[in-house]
C-alpha cells in the first residue's frame, strides 16, 4: 500500500507542477523591492554596535534575503574593505614617517 502512494506522488503531474510553482514564487519573492518599513528596521539594527557588522555579513550572503538588500550589503562590505585598506596604508605611512623623523634626530 505504501509503495503505491510513493509511486503516485512522483508520477502525479500536479505534484510536480505545484513543487515548481512553489519554487518560482519563492524566487519571485526574492526579486521584490525592499519596503520602506524593512529599510527603516534594517538601519535601526545597523545602529547597534558590533551587531551591525555581523548583520551586514548575514544580509549580504544569506540566500533567503531579497536580492536588492543582499547586493546593497555586498557593496557596503566592499567599500568598507577598501576604506579599511586605505586607513591601514595611511597608518603605516604616517607611522613610518614618525619613526624616520625620530631616527633623524638621533
Amino acid at each position: 500500500m505504501e509503495d503505491n502512494n510513493y509511486n503516485n506522488s512522483f508520477s502525479n503531474p500536479s505534484t510536480i507542477y505545484n513543487q515548481q510553482t512553489g519554487r518560482a514564487s519563492v524566487n519571485a519573492n526574492l526579486e521584490e523591492p525592499v519596503s520602506l518599513k524593512e529599510w527603516m528596521l534594517t538601519f535601526l539594527i545597523l545602529m547597534i554596535p558590533c551587531v551591525n557588522i555581523v548583520m551586514m555579513f548575514v544580509w549580504a550572503f544569506s540566500s533567503s534575503e531579497k536580492k536588492s538588500k543582499s547586493n546593497f550589503f555586498k557593496a557596503q562590505l566592499i567599500f568598507a574593505g577598501i576604506i579599511l585598506g586605505i586607513y591601514i596604508l595611511l597608518f603605516i605611512v604616517v607611522f613610518a614617517g614618525v619613526i624616520i623623523a625620530e631616527l633623524a634626530y638621533l
